[in-house]
């Protein structure tokens, strides 16, 4: 697939193998424009990088090569992987971000990021459930991509997953309060789904923390951080489609 090279020297040297690449990590820039977020990304004293960069043309530029370890995520978890960078491709979409008067992502760049996932998805086998967002393996630190990133198009073609519930039932059931118990069902199918369940908050603060984790990706409209039966029914229809 045809990209601009502008490499970034923030990579680990050794090479992994194809093998090690099992998911893709979406991010925003979260930078008040196109050419400083370029410039962090590819400055060495930054410390941090992508493998690759969508600018709002939709132009991709490849940071780092594929089989080279990038630094795009950080402190992060999903299932029994930890520090996902040894995993994962990162893709970086620029965006403002939510500290910088958070936008949609354009049309240009959505049919890029249609185009190099389903690329990525066929050099390296991704299952469909294993694209995620930065928020999704560091909910405590994160809100990228956000919740204005297409997730709910990219898995009609088959990038991540969304859920199969009627929009005017889960309408029905936003808002409505559940049991403690339900909450803990709740809680629990996000940890089967893949949500870390290691945290040094308390209790609640973790809960509160995965929830908003969970709207941004799953019910984008209302991100409230409260659990309430419409999030426990899409919780419930994921984990259907994962089994």
């Amino acid at each position: 697939m045809l990209t601009t090279l502008n490499y970034s020297p923030n990579f680990d040297l050794k090479k992994r193998k194809i093998k090690d690449i099992k998911f893709i990590v979406f991010h925003y820039t979260g930078m008040k424009n196109e050419k400083q977020a370029i410039r962090k990304l590819t400055d060495t004293n930054s410390k941090v990088s992508s493998h690759y960069l969508i600018k709002n043309n939709g132009e991709i530029l490849t940071l780092v090569p594929d089989l080279y370890i990038a630094w795009h995520a950080g402190i992060s978890h999903w299932k029994k992987y930890k520090s996902l960078n040894m995993n994962s491709i990162g893709i970086e979409i620029s965006n403002p971000g939510h500290n910088f008067k958070y936008k949609k992502f354009s049309k240009k760049q959505i049919l890029a990021i249609l185009k190099l996932s389903r690329f990525l998805l066929n050099k390296y086998k991704i299952k469909a459930n294993n694209f995620l967002g930065h928020s999704d393996i560091a909910p405590s630190r994160k809100i990228d991509p956000g919740e204005k990133f297409p997730w709910k198009y990219l898995s009609k073609n088959k990038i991540g997953y969304w859920h199969t519930l009627n929009n005017q039932k889960l309408l029905k059931e936003r808002r409505v309060k559940i049991s403690n118990l339900e909450k803990i069902k709740f809680i629990k199918n996000l940890y089967k789904i893949g949500y870390t369940n290691k945290t040094e908050l308390n209790k609640e603060k973790h809960f509160k923390i995965l929830s908003l984790a969970f709207q941004r990706r799953y019910r984008q409209e209302l991100i409230n951080g409260i659990i309430d039966q419409e999030c426990l029914s899409i919780s419930e229809n994921l984990l259907k489609k994962l089994i």
